[in-house]
């Protein structure tokens, strides 16, 4: 298991940066690796963002040294999404069979959790994020079937989408974590635009379903200092409170959205309005 460490960034700072320090801040290129657990230890909030691609052996969320707890989740929660082939989780012995796109929520408390894929030809693409947790619920296997669905968006301004809100409080309770997936419709192009920000809780987004040869513009920065980071599949990007999030493909694309903090009420946000872009 590897673990990076980013540190909290103020958006003074963020002003002045290139595009070198843009990327090496917020975007996480690397999170899906054979037989590897990689994951991104952000002090925005102290989430964790990673990945767990098991081929040929079982993977194992291990201990973090820096958390000095007995497991991983000894204070945290965790919810996973599934964005390869069909695989299993394994938390304290059950096991939780997720096809793409299903999800699993892991109680804070739970001491071993292990990731195998069904066919290493085509190999589960476990997504983690993890966020700090006070109390113990419930771990739920989520089918797609579960989540709370909603369609938004029209042809004309190229963003219909589908949003799948899976570890949400209308489905599973949790701590602080909040967690779902996008499917924009062929044709559409833009996500979460008018864009918004939330100063009460972080977000990450996760890319995927994008072929080889596109790309993701995806802007972020305070509303009146905007900038954007190119992103490719199996990308992901910490989006600060103060920051907005929204982007446009070249072509139709999916995300996961998760977030973490004080508030877990998916409409609690501050609207920009589109001519206060800059």
């Amino acid at each position: 298991m590897i673990t990076e460490t980013r540190q909290a960034v103020h958006p003074e700072a963020v002003r002045g940066m290139d595009t070198d320090a843009l990327r090496r801040h917020f975007l996480i290129e690397r999170l899906f690796a054979p037989d590897q657990v990689l994951l991104t230890l952000s002090h925005v909030d102290r989430v964790v963002v990673g990945g767990a691609m098991p081929t040929s052996q079982v993977l194992c969320l291990a201990p973090e040294p820096s958390f000095r707890t007995e497991h991983f989740l000894t204070r945290r929660e965790l919810g996973v999404i599934n964005l390869g082939g069909p695989g299993t989780v394994v938390t304290d012995g059950t096991e939780h069979e997720l096809a793409k796109r299903e999800a699993v929520y892991v109680a804070m408390g739970t001491a071993e959790v292990t990731f195998r894929s069904a066919d290493p030809a085509s190999p589960a693409k476990f997504y983690l994020v993890s966020a700090p947790a006070h109390a113990r619920f419930e771990t739920v296997r989520l089918p797609l079937s579960s989540a709370r669905t909603m369609q938004l968006g029209e042809a004309a301004k190229a963003n219909r989408r589908t949003i799948y809100q899976l570890i949400h409080p209308d489905v599973v309770r949790t701590c602080q974590l909040v967690m779902g997936t996008t499917v924009l419709e062929p044709g559409s192009l833009w996500n979460t635009m008018p864009c918004h920000v939330h100063d009460r809780r972080m977000e990450a987004y996760c890319y995927y379903d994008l072929p080889a040869d596109a790309r993701v513009f995806h802007f972020m920065g305070e509303p009146d200092q905007t900038r954007h980071l190119v992103v490719a599949d199996g990308q992901a990007l910490i989006s600060p409170g103060w920051s907005i999030h929204t982007g446009v493909g070249t072509e139709a694309y999916a995300f996961v959205w998760a977030m973490a903090g004080e508030n877990q009420d998916y409409t609690d946000m501050d609207h920009v309005q589109m001519a206060d872009l800059r």
